[in-house]
């Protein structure tokens, strides 16, 4: 069973997650459930939760956004609706009516795209989608808000007698304000609206003289307002009509109230949704910032975060343009407690802090900022002591709250437990308070939990090496500056460098000799010796970056090699297909120009058919016909073989502008002989002169002979005799 505890909700901040989150919300209802997300208690509602605002994130990058979720609470709606005999203003109506559209637009979007949003189509698929709620209020109140004059035809006929009455009060004012205009009794400004009705602006001097009512009149008392007589009956009767409206109106409120409150529920419901999706809007929103993932949730007791980000830290940084260091933890059964030891201010906190805020946020639906390949299992509970916790109102000192806490600890701990103790055993005398933190430790491990601490008590550093399944780690310190570098090292334990701190913020170095006096030799030693080690691990740690920087650029020129190797294999098999081919031709006219050569003879027609007929069959019987496929294959490696060829000569075309313009000494020719390897200038074909004459000569290669002229022949020098 998870439960874990509002303390633990504190020390890791949790809240200032869930204030972010809140802020990324569109209404008021989602920013309040996001401030009371809580870790989840069944693994299959934490996956589904997990998996919505996954989804979620990625429609950020998708073209199928998902639709405005944005809506105006009916909370107050919703209430007055539960009340029998109640009914809403009209617009409460239209709060109604857009929050339903908005949730039928939402419904039909994820079912539609299914695909892409199974697990946030799987919540929406529990609401129910109708559109007899927008229908009815659609039928009474238009999109602004009022009550649509064919609301009912009660409704219709009185607003028709108003436009009549109106017209009969404008037209019987229009002829008294003419009337008493020509005869002067009219201020300039000759008429206002006085309680929402047209009245004459009569000098005082002239009201008596006008019929009518008084209605009021101007500060200095030198303009009285008079509603003339004739007007006076149409305004009765249009008053009279607005009570009617009135009470009209107040009836079809209550018939649609009416019609609306059997949908209660489902307006519950509606709302719900909405604020739920708002919700998983501002968890994806808030994953988006910290760039945060759905890392592997395995049932092996493993946890591994890699280049994992304390969220928090990460944004404050981020908008202060500062750098966040990540950190790569993994606690594992044969690996199951970490002890952090190193100088103040180094990060041990936050590698603590990161670690539990990471998989708090986990087991509440929130994506963390981890590479994704870590992985992690689901804790049953997650203990924590972080922090100076006096308790005043129960006079507590540090160390009897953290006594208490310790025996809180002892309760619940379990192999499904992750407990994270900060500055352990401090509070108290050093060598006891060291004995009693030697001994917690020791149960905790017993119980088979995971667990990190902090501390500077060699004891436990000695304790961490000593157990089998409990390792040290540092947080790395630069040797030459004594400035924290923010990385944890894992493997062993580190040196508070607490003399050498000192000595850099100036505390003169006769007191800290002092220091060194006052306390024992062997525990100076000690620290030195893990002061030494650590400058040790800081340089081997340089000397492998240099190390592996080297080993990739090793892999990087190898790799090129085996891509030239590659080319050059695949020129050197085109070029030999070349050659055969070219060797194969030369065969064939050798054949066919002896064939020539005996017809020129004998003139024998059908003798010369036979026999070219007898050398195509021969052709022939050595191909195979090639299938489409293999054909296109044969006629795109042409044309790559083609472009190839353009492309070298164009450079021997280059080559020989630029001989051209240095001047070329000219080699005297040698005389050839038979028995000298010769080869054709444009020819690769290297054979021998078995005969010359008259300027030509026989050459052999091996299965043919050629008559070729002595001019087109070069001496093979390579092989020269």
């Amino acid at each position: 069973m998870i439960s874990i505890t509002e303390k633990t909700l504190q020390d890791l901040q949790f809240p200032t997650v869930l204030e972010t989150i809140s802020e990324g919300c569109n209404t008021d209802i989602g920013k309040e459930k996001a401030l009371q997300i809580k870790p989840y208690r069944d693994k299959e509602e934490l996956m589904q939760s997990l998996m919505q605002t996954s989804e979620y994130v990625s429609s950020f990058q998708n073209n199928n956004a998902i639709p405005n979720h944005g809506f105006d609470a009916i909370t107050h709606e919703i209430k007055f609706l539960a009340i029998e005999d109640s009914f809403l203003e009209v617009g409460s109506f239209r709060k109604i009516a857009n929050l339903s559209a908005t949730t039928n637009v939402l419904l039909n979007f994820l079912k539609k795209f299914d695909d892409y949003y199974p697990n946030i189509n799987a919540r929406a698929s529990r609401v129910e989608l109708t559109k007899d709620i927008i229908s009815a209020i659609d039928a009474i109140v238009d999109k602004y808000g009022e009550i649509k004059d064919n609301a009912s035809p009660a409704l219709a006929g009185i607003r028709q007698n108003m436009n009549l009455v109106r017209g009969k009060v404008n037209q019987s004012f229009g002829v008294a304000l003419t009337q008493y205009n020509s005869l002067g009794y009219l201020d300039d400004i000759k008429e206002s609206f006085v309680q929402n009705r047209r009245v004459l602006a009569v000098l005082a001097m002239y009201r008596r003289k006008v019929k009518g009512s008084i209605l009021g009149s101007s500060k200095t008392g030198s303009i009285a307002y008079i509603e003339p007589e004739a007007t006076l009956k149409y305004s009765r009767e249009l008053a009279n009509l607005e009570y009617e409206e009135k009470e009209e109106i107040t009836r079809i409120l209550k018939n649609l109230s009416n019609v609306i409150r059997p949908y209660l529920p489902l307006l519950i419901e509606y709302q719900d949704f909405l604020s739920d999706i708002d919700v998983v809007a501002g968890k994806a929103k808030y994953a988006n910032r910290i760039n945060g993932i759905l890392p592997t949730i395995t049932d092996e007791r493993r946890l591994f975060f890699r280049e994992a980000y304390h969220p928090i830290l990460y944004l404050n940084n981020k908008q202060n343009k500062e750098v966040t260091y990540p950190q790569t933890i993994e606690l594992k059964q044969e690996n199951r407690i970490i002890v952090i030891s190193g100088p103040n201010a180094g990060g041990k906190t936050i590698s603590l802090k990161t670690v539990g805020l990471l998989q708090l946020m986990l087991q509440s639906g929130i994506l963390i900022p981890v590479h994704e390949r870590s992985e992690t299992f689901l804790f049953d509970r997650i203990l924590t002591d972080i922090g100076d916790n006096q308790s005043i109102e129960n006079h507590l000192s540090t160390y009897s709250y953290r006594l208490k806490n310790m025996n809180y600890f002892l309760k619940k701990c379990n192999r499904k437990t992750m407990f994270l103790i900060d500055e352990f055993g401090t509070g108290s005398d050093p060598e006891l308070g060291g004995a009693l933190a030697e001994i917690f430790l020791e149960e905790f491990y017993h119980r088979e939990a995971f667990g990190i601490i902090t501390t500077h008590y060699s004891n436990l550093k000695i304790l961490a090496n000593e157990l089998p399944y409990a390792t040290n780690a540092n947080m790395m310190f630069d040797e030459k500056s004594l400035e924290p570098m923010y990385k944890l090292a894992l493997g062993q334990a580190g040196s508070s460098f607490t003399f050498e701190v000192a000595q850099k913020n100036g505390i003169p170095f006769g007191l800290i000799n002092r220091a060194k006096k006052k306390i024992e030799v062997g525990k100076v030693r000690f620290d030195k010796t893990i002061a030494t080690l650590q400058k040790e691990r800081s340089k081997l740690e340089k000397t492998s970056l240099n190390l592996k920087e080297e080993e990739t650029r090793a892999r990087e020129e190898s790799k090129k090699m085996e891509n030239i190797n590659t080319k050059i294999q695949q020129k050197l098999e085109s070029y030999q297909e070349l050659y055969d081919s070219n060797q194969k031709i030369i065969y064939i006219g050798q054949k066919i120009d002896d064939i020539a050569e005996k017809y020129f003879n004998n003139k024998n027609k059908k003798e010369l058919i036979g026999e070219f007929l007898k050398i195509v069959e021969i052709e022939n019987s050595k191909r195979k016909k090639a299938t489409p496929k293999e054909t296109k294959a044969k006629v795109e490696k042409q044309k790559e073989i083609i472009a190839e060829v353009q492309v070298k000569v164009e450079e021997i075309r280059k080559e020989k502008k630029e001989k051209k313009l240095k001047p070329v000494v000219e080699k005297p020719k040698p005389i050839l002989k038979v028995g000298d390897r010769v080869r054709m200038l444009d020819g690769r074909s290297v054979g021998s002169i078995d005969l010359i004459e008259k300027n030509k000569a026989t050459v052999n290669y091996g299965i043919f002979t050629s008559k070729v002229s002595l001019d087109e022949l070069e001496l093979v020098e390579a092989v020269k005799k």
